[in-house]
């Protein structure tokens, strides 16, 4: 038993460990992460431990406190370096660790950092985290003498995810990195890529000054779909924070979302993986599990959630997997991880073997009327309750209800689901049908449902 600490309770979220830096998180808290985690890896036999950082102001103070913290339970620390999260989990599997963490904010503010972790090659979620919280308030650590050294690990990173590029022709693209930790990485990436290569941003710099490191909100795409039209690109690609979900914008500078990436990407694998189960989240368009389906797939609704994800893979031996917020995991030819630069590869490998450039295959997609994602508040003591009241009320009224994440309601338009957030206190809606009218239909069937349970949804 050592000196007890107690972390902020907001910081310890489902996925992750987060907060706003010098507010919610200090270094005394990454030092306290350290030691509990160091705690398990030595109590499950293990030792060695990856950490890697992104590009962050506050990232290097907290993964030198992070670093003494697993030292002082007997860890050995393999120090990876500055890059984004999917680095650490390839030093993670490249170097057999017995667990990885990753200091990042992923693409909040740049106040906000925090913490991704696995262990024995597993994601470290939900009651991981828990655990750490209850351990350091136990004081419960172990106590020895590890030690650190540097392992760098961007070139054998860059390198193995050239090997799994396989196109057929030369293109343009755009790439733009948002000032995230995935710069450096995408400007060593397309020095082995064919075609002509336009960078964006690519100097990594936590104060991110063109624009907030998010592609799932279409103003932060805007500068790449500026100079996809100018340069006369095949194709745009847009990272996150931290390098763990993508962007994609086609040669006439329009957004493709998670679930249309989703379904170039499944009619890929599917052609040497026939029959495959295919997993998207609950988000995702019905016209992506009837295109999987249509092309022989096995397309599997899960819940929403990266590490949820990850882990439901590993049990159905799923070759692809993805999330219409652009976490793209693939476990063909790949480790099973989301990792937006590895998507990148694989994507352009399928837009220079497609026989029309990416614009006319856009055309070809099915494309469904849908509201963006909403999201509004809702009290964390409240949030699951107000799911619970929705679902009830369907079951009586006989309403056709998937409750594997909130509900998702299938009518003769289309679909509605509402779920609640894992990490934040809100509640999440989408609507899609297959007409204007069909749309507006569910979303006053979504309205309804909401006021009676005392929710107003937000307007258009």
């Amino acid at each position: 038993m050592t000196e007890a600490h107690r972390f902020n309770p907001t910081i310890l979220r489902e996925y992750d460990i987060r907060g706003i830096v010098g507010e919610t998180l200090h270094e005394a808290d990454a030092a306290a992460i350290g030691r509990a985690f160091g705690t398990l890896v030595r109590r499950a036999g293990g030792r060695n431990v990856c950490v890697g950082r992104d590009g962050r102001l506050s990232s290097p103070s907290l993964e030198a406190a992070l670093v003494g913290g697993l030292t002082a339970t007997g860890c050995q620390v393999l120090r990876v370096g500055l890059g984004p999260t999917p680095m650490l989990y390839f030093a993670g599997k490249h170097m057999a660790a017995d667990g990885a963490i990753m200091v990042t904010g992923s693409h909040n503010p740049p106040t906000h950092n925090g913490f991704k972790m696995v262990m024995g090659g597993k994601p470290f979620f939900g009651p991981d985290i828990r655990k750490l919280g209850e351990m350091a308030s136990a004081g419960d650590f172990e106590t020895g003498s590890g030690g650190a050294a540097d392992e760098p690990m961007l070139a054998r990173y860059v390198a193995r995810l050239l090997e799994d590029y396989d196109g057929r022709r030369p293109l343009t693209v755009v790439w733009d990195a948002g000032n995230g930790a995935a710069g450096e990485a995408m400007v060593e990436l397309v020095k082995g890529l064919p075609g002509r290569h336009v960078l964006l941003n690519e100097v990594i710099d936590g104060t991110f000054p063109a624009h907030h490191p998010d592609p799932t909100e279409p103003h932060n795409l805007i500068q790449l779909q500026d100079a996809v039209l100018a340069e006369q690109a095949d194709v745009g690609i847009a990272f996150d924070g931290d390098g763990d979900r993508i962007g994609v914008i086609d040669g006439q500078g329009r957004i493709l979302w998670g679930d249309q990436i989703m379904m170039l990407l499944a009619e890929d694998v599917l052609k040497t993986r026939p029959g495959a189960t295919i997993i998207a989240d609950v988000k995702a368009s019905q016209a992506l599990f009837d295109e999987i389906a249509r092309l022989g797939g096995t397309p599997l609704m899960y819940r929403t959630g990266h590490s949820l994800i990850k882990t439901k893979m590993a049990e159905t031996g799923s070759p692809l997997a993805g999330e219409m917020s652009g976490h793209i995991f693939f476990a063909d030819r790949y480790f099973g991880f989301d990792d937006a630069l590895y998507a990148a590869v694989r994507f352009l490998g399928v837009v220079a073997r497609l026989p029309e450039n990416l614009s006319a295959r856009y055309d070809r997609l099915p494309h469904m009327v849908n509201t963006p994602e909403m999201r509004f508040d809702c009290a964390d003591q409240r949030k699951f309750a107000v799911i619970g009241e929705v679902k009830a009320r369907l079951e009586r009224e006989g309403a056709t209800v998937s409750d594997i994440d909130g509900v998702r309601v299938s009518t003769p338009d289309g679909w509605w689901l509402l779920r609640a957030s894992n990490t934040q206190a809100v509640l999440v809606a989408r609507c899609e049908a297959r007409s204007v009218d069909g749309l507006k239909r569910l979303r006053a069937i979504l309205a309804s449902q909401l006021t009676l349970s005392g929710v107003a949804l937000p307007a258009d």
